[in-house]
């Protein structure tokens, strides 16, 4: 294939990456884009590592790293060589300079990611592994994938990982699982050692470092179920959440798909959006709640259940409403009655867009059907009841029934 597009001009920026054996590991076309290269970029590690072979200049990355892409955009046209970790395109700097230079201007020779290196050495299918990188992220992340019988590889952020992954498994009940800190994979210092979480005790941990692990669920753990309709109790909230039963129907009728952006107006506990995130990794969510205490509760419960990226506003619809990036989709739980709220809610949605409303209060109800009369779509009403006590006998107990409006915006 030519190095030049009609379009772009020639590929005058390459991505090599680099493993902790340096230009060992390196085969000849990537020493030779290095040793050629004017200008070649990389954090202080990369550029150690190939420091025999780099005769231009040399150039570490910058704090904050949008400086040094813009250091390595202003010499669009001439060869630039940036050195990164394993493989560009996993977690790293690739995917950040993808979204300035076309593919036709730039080649990549990548290496084995640190997930692969992990893998190999512990013998597992990578295709059956969770992957997933808490690198300058919330450790949080992990909770959603804590299932028994699961594993996991995690790249940590440095020598605090390992101990920080082993005492959140220990306190939501995954303290018997098995920990594996394989430590400078592909290098001199390479090291693997392994623990129970709850007995994680390993000191001098490399800052390059992953986390295996090998799921066990003891009593009482945390699982958070891959269906929609979480338990109520697993949830913080003062009453004001939408129930278990009317939340999985609720789900349904919001039908997440791949990258959408759900407002959910009135949020109240978060449990709406919540469970739409964990649906998808792709998906986002905004919680809208004027009550600080709800907000609060919010963020809290959102950082619990592993989706700590939920964005949590806080304020009155619809006044907060046009500050707000255009939703795909709206659920509307709470302060619907209110005068000018639907409307607001209807024109902020993109065409195509859906919005799922659920009343329980006789005025909310009146606004439904009115919509329902106007704008058509769909109405369902939701009864459920519960089997309780009474007496020393049982019967059925009615919860407060629900009317639901689906609407897509044409």
């Amino acid at each position: 294939m030519s190095d030049v597009s009609p379009r772009c001009g020639p590929r005058w920026l390459t991505i090599i990456g680099i493993g902790e054996d340096g230009l060992a590991g390196l085969g000849e076309e990537a020493r030779s884009l290095i040793a050629t290269a004017p200008a070649v970029f990389g954090g202080a590690r990369h550029l150690a590592l190939a420091a025999s072979l780099i005769s231009g200049e040399k150039f570490s990355w910058q704090s904050p790293f949008e400086r040094s892409i813009d250091a390595v955009l202003q010499r669009r046209g001439t060869p630039v060589v940036v050195l990164a970790s394993g493989d560009p395109f996993l977690y790293g700097v690739g995917a950040t300079l993808s979204r300035h230079v076309a593919t036709e201007e730039m080649r990549t020779i990548p290496a084995p990611s640190a997930f692969s290196l992990a893998a190999s050495r512990l013998g597992w299918p990578l295709q059956d592994v969770v992957t997933i990188s808490l690198h300058g992220r919330p450790i949080n992340l992990i909770r959603s994938h804590l299932h028994p019988g699961r594993r996991i590889i995690a790249l940590t952020s440095d020598e605090d990982g390992p101990g920080d992954l082993a005492a959140l498994l220990a306190a939501v009940g995954f303290g018997q699982s098995r920990l594996t800190v394989l430590e400078a994979l592909g290098g001199d210092r390479e090291r693997q050692r392994s623990t129970m979480a709850a007995d994680f005790d390993l000191t001098d941990v490399d800052p390059l470092n992953v986390c295996a692990l090998e799921i066990a669920a003891g009593e009482g753990a945390r699982i958070l179920p891959c269906a929609a309709g979480i338990e109520d109790a697993l949830f913080e909230h003062d009453g004001q959440i939408t129930k278990r039963e009317i939340r999985a129907v609720t789900l349904s009728a919001l039908a997440p798909r791949h990258g959408e952006l759900l407002w959910d107006i009135g949020a109240g506990s978060g449990s709406i959006g919540i469970e739409w995130m964990l649906a998808d990794p792709s998906l986002k969510a905004i919680a809208i709640e004027q009550s600080p205490e709800r907000a609060a509760r919010i963020a809290r419960n959102a950082s619990t259940f592993g989706v700590p990226h939920l964005a949590v506003v806080e304020g009155t619809a619809p006044d907060v409403l046009t500050s707000l990036p255009e939703p795909d989709v709206i659920f509307l739980g709470g302060g619907g009655s209110e005068p000018g709220v639907v409307d607001a809610a209807i024109a902020a949605l993109k065409p195509g867009g859906r919005l799922v409303a659920n009343a329980v209060t006789l005025e909310m109800e009146a606004v439904l059907l009115t919509e329902y009369a106007n704008r058509g779509g769909s109405l369902t009403r939701i009864e459920i009841s519960r089997a309780e006590a009474i007496g020393s006998m049982s019967g059925w107990r009615p919860a407060m029934p629900v009317t639901q409006w689906r609407w897509t915006k044409g």
